[in-house]
């Protein structure tokens, strides 16, 4: 996979012949410096951009002849988001907020199944606080219930940690990696900072708009 911004002189290229598969169930780090382009791919696996070249399987269906609104729908069954802020609308309550993005599907979650998942990460007794009046650990957990609550194939999270303090931080890695374990989710994870992870399954490093597998930048087998 491929993509490239601007045309001639401005031309720039963020992913350069980019190509992995990532099994489910696995937690997967993708690292890299500012400007590697490692939320470019991000993007791309969310479906919130289209690449130049190649294509994207999520759960092994070609997304790439998607229309928008195919892409809507799709993206809102399949994938979950969790970002580097909660992004809470404050006048809704902790359980409105994780039911608001399931509202678009016919099937949504029920109250009971947004409830079993802030369980999971600890809210139970959040649910119907507004968002403004959590702190900023508990925002993120919520954001993580969110992300969860479709039963989504992938999980994709951008600098989950980036916002929190250290403590906080570890806490949330503990959370998503229990929910890995737990419930076999998959999780792919965008982080400036791999050190606050620990242990994971795999670690796909992007430098330059090239992906190596692994820490050390040992160019990776192409899989797909």
């Amino acid at each position: 996979m491929t993509k490239i911004y601007g045309e001639a002189e401005t031309k720039v290229t963020a992913l350069d012949n980019v190509s992995f598969s990532i099994k489910k169930g696995e937690f997967v780090l993708i690292v890299g410096s500012s400007g590697s382009g490692k939320s470019t791919l991000l993007n791309m696996i969310g479906l919130l951009d289209k690449p130049t070249q190649g294509k994207v399987l999520v759960d092994g269906f070609d997304t790439s002849n998607l229309t928008d609104n195919e892409i809507s729908a799709f993206r809102n069954e399949k994938l979950g988001f969790v970002f580097q802020f909660s992004n809470l609308l404050a006048d809704l309550t902790v359980l409105e907020n994780v039911l608001l993005p399931s509202q678009i599907q016919l099937d949504s979650p029920t109250d009971d199944k947004a409830k079993e998942v802030l369980e999971k990460v600890g809210l139970s007794d959040q649910l119907f606080k507004r968002a403004n009046k959590i702190s900023g650990g508990q925002a993120q957990r919520a954001a993580i219930a969110r992300g969860l609550v479709n039963n989504p194939t992938v999980v994709l999270a951008d600098e989950p940690t980036g916002n929190l303090d250290s403590v906080t931080a570890k806490n949330i890695v503990e959370l998503m990696k229990r929910m890995a374990r737990d419930l076999g989710q998959t999780f792919i994870v965008v982080t400036h900072d791999r050190s606050q992870f620990g242990e994971v399954d795999r670690i796909i490093t992007i430098k330059d708009g090239r992906a190596f597998e692994g820490e050390y930048q040992t160019e990776m087998e192409v899989v797909v």
